[in-house]
């Protein structure tokens, strides 16, 4: 493996720089995306319990907001649960511009990699078939080893570049509609939050 990173010359250490950051960034997101994490079942049931028994003091609700994404929308909408309707909702909806910015936490450099991983793979293309040429005006097409080596560099720096690529666009992607769905959810029960602090006065 060693021998075949070296083949590929040094546009290799930021395709594999690229790859580490990669794998960081996913293992991240699978691990901060957690569904008990982000969207804890019968967490609206339970404060509308809480709430029916009077037992939601602020102390309760600054413990919600530190427990998941979706505690931390339904706080913003209990801490202005005397306000109006309107006013409710509009303190909802400033949390979960915040909350939503937490969850494509790093997606944006996981994109990022998606794109540049290709062009460094391109690049090293390039190099090598430039090394190939200068070999040829050198010593001719007389030797094929001589050869050899610009165009092991070029092959293996596409493919380790389309490998990063690839891998890193599917969890780009996947992250992205994972984070929809959730922020579809999130949206669906801040409304029930919103009507049952409504109806409950």
């Amino acid at each position: 493996m060693l021998e075949l990173v070296k083949s590929g010359g040094w546009l290799m250490l930021p395709i594999i720089l690229c790859s580490i950051v990669s794998i960081s960034i996913i293992a991240e997101r699978f691990w901060s995306l957690r569904r008990e994490k982000v969207l804890p079942e019968h967490l609206v049931a339970n404060v509308w319990s809480a709430i029916k028994k009077n037992k939601l003091a602020r102390a309760d609700i600054e413990a919600l907001s530190k427990e998941s994404a979706l505690g931390q929308i339904l706080s913003a909408g209990l801490l202005s649960r005397n306000e109006s309707r309107e006013r409710i909702k509009e303190c909802i909806e400033e949390r979960g511009r915040e909350v939503v910015h937490d969850l494509e936490r790093f997606l944006n450099t996981l994109g990022t990699i998606a794109s540049i991983s290709p062009l460094l793979g391109l690049l090293g293309t390039v190099v090598g078939m430039i090394s190939v040429f200068a070999a040829i005006t050198k010593y001719g097409v007389g030797d094929p080893a001589v050869l050899a080596g610009g165009i092991s560099e070029a092959m293996i720096t596409t493919a380790a570049g389309l490998t990063v690529a690839i891998i890193s666009l599917v969890f780009y992607r996947y992250f992205r509609r994972k984070v929809d769905g959730i922020v579809v959810i999130m949206e669906r029960e801040a409304i029930k939050m919103v009507d049952v602090l409504h109806n409950n006065r």
